[in-house]
């Protein structure tokens, strides 16, 4: 919920802002309230649940044997959720007036033509941020206090590059919620934002069981 309400947010309301305003923040506030929301709340509910908000980040831990299957799907079920109050809340703002003429709802999309792109730059992205996940929280190999700040940094990354191309989303959840209240072409689109993020955590989650798991004996 936290993140899409900032992240989201930050893009609706102040990512293309009228430059009368004074507050556009453009795409490195945009990329910068997503990576910030991320390190806030590794270092609030990181120590309950590891703060994964992001079903993509989920499967990859799951694929690499640190979680069950019924907890998995479990997380992925209330990271929608979440993701879903948080894209009510921003379209409740946005009905209620002070948006300042920007409309949407911080759903992703990509142009006509564009679906390949897309994808690529999806499952690109998200095996990055996974397997940053992955090592940055190994229990022995591990950032320790610093991962929280090493992943939400990494995100920050991420969307430098990727907002152009798709918004960003490496996280079915946060496109999930968006779209749901955006309808039209991002629900239309929104498979691509559930498949490649899953794609991507899928590679990462073998990249690192090859380079960092434990070697069976």
């Amino acid at each position: 919920m936290v993140l899409v309400l900032m992240g989201c947010g930050a893009a609706v309301f102040a990512g293309s802002a009228p430059e009368s305003l004074q507050t556009g923040v453009g795409t490195l506030g945009v990329a910068l309230a997503f990576g910030l929301a991320v390190v806030a709340m590794a270092y609030t509910i990181g120590g309950i649940s590891g703060c994964h908000i992001n079903p993509a980040i989920t499967l990859g831990v799951w694929l690499s044997g640190r979680m069950s299957g019924r907890d998995a799907w479990m997380y992925m079920l209330f990271q929608v959720i979440g993701a879903v109050l948080g894209s009510a809340i921003l379209f409740v703002l946005f009905k209620t007036g002070g948006s300042a003429g920007v409309t949407g709802t911080g759903a992703n999309s990509f142009g006509e033509g564009e679906t390949l792109q897309a994808f690529v730059a999806e499952v690109v992205f998200t095996f990055i941020f996974v397997l940053v996940v992955l090592g940055a929280t190994d229990a022995k190999k591990g950032a320790g206090n610093m991962a929280g700040l090493a992943i939400g940094l990494t995100l920050v990354l991420v969307h430098i590059v990727c907002i152009p191309i798709t918004g960003t989303s490496v996280n079915p959840a946060r496109s999930i919620g968006p779209a749901l209240f955006e309808g039209g072409v991002a629900l239309s689109q929104l498979w691509l934002f559930i498949v490649a993020p899953f794609v991507g955590a899928a590679i990462s989650a073998l990249v690192w069981n090859a380079i960092g798991g434990e070697k069976k004996k």
